[in-house]
């Protein structure tokens, strides 16, 4: 009975404390919670694709492969490796810039622990580098996350064509991000209130931005 008491008492005064002047403090770091949950991702494009070695950014299919390139991809598939490098670019928008009504509110990406799925299966996971500034100017921040992983630990059942045909849907010539999903909790530091973590995880795809509901 006494913990039920003393519970409503302090939940009394932490009700008051919202509603005096004095504590705008409080408030602020309201405010700011609110703000942090309208930061919004998209998925913008995947650059320098590489696979085992051999650019296929300039690639359409298995016909525009060389001799030389063709015999290095086959060497890998063989030793059941087949590492790709590539840089994927996800937009970050801030649409805190007073037009909604509140506080204009600059932010810092201060993590980002992503996993990435390709052609709908999971593969590797990670983080940003570095933290990334995003402006409450309503304009999307490019953020390069750096990706590297073996092709054949997670596609190598589909066979040399279906994997390197896979490769060029992602990051050929006609490749695109429609095959790619990130899923992310990203982590916002809001001017000097600290860092604010999502409460749940995003699907950051190529269609839309999306943020934390």
């Amino acid at each position: 009975m006494i913990g039920s008491v003393r519970m409503k008492l302090l939940c009394g005064v932490f009700a008051v404390l919202l509603l005096l002047p004095g504590c705008s403090a409080v408030r602020d770091i309201t405010n700011a919670l609110a703000n942090f949950q309208r930061l919004e991702f998209k998925l913008a494009n995947v650059t320098g694709f590489r696979i085992a070695g051999v650019d296929i950014a300039s690639k359409r299919s298995l016909s525009d492969l060389s001799i030389t390139e063709g015999i290095a991809l086959t060497r890998a598939f063989t030793s059941k490796q087949i590492p790709a490098e590539f840089t994927l670019n996800v937009d970050a928008r801030n649409p805190n810039d007073g037009s909604n009504g509140k506080p204009t509110a600059a932010a810092t990406l201060v993590g980002m622990d992503w996993k990435l799925y390709l052609d709908s299966k999971e593969t590797i996971s990670g983080d940003i580098a570095s933290p990334v500034s995003v402006p409450a100017s309503g304009q999307s921040t490019t953020i390069p996350l750096r990706m590297q992983v073996d092709l054949y630990r997670f596609f190598g059942e589909r066979g040399y064509d279906g994997l390197v045909n896979l490769a060029m849907a992602l990051g050929g010539v006609q490749g695109s991000t429609s095959k790619v999903m990130l899923d992310a909790q990203p982590k916002v530091n809001f001017r000097n209130y600290g860092e604010f973590t999502y409460p749940g995880r995003i699907k950051i795809v190529d269609t839309e931005f999306r943020g934390s509901k």
